[in-house]
């Protein structure tokens, strides 16, 4: 029986695409477009669920 590597939780919010790049509307001088990159406030870019930092396991 083949054993697997459990894969890593995927965020619910960004649900995996962490980052997205975004067009400010203006221009460069060499005509490209400015762009804003933006990061997911959930896991912070990483596209996997992090555990809550504050919470411990207690108890049973």
């Amino acid at each position: 029986m083949p054993q697997h590597t459990p894969s890593p939780r995927v965020c619910r919010d960004c649900d995996g695409h962490a980052s997205a790049m975004v067009t400010t509307g203006t221009r460069h001088p060499d005509g490209t477009r400015a762009t804003l990159r933006v990061l997911c406030p959930a896991c912070k870019g990483t596209g996997h669920r992090v555990p809550a930092a504050g919470l411990a396991r207690v108890g049973r």
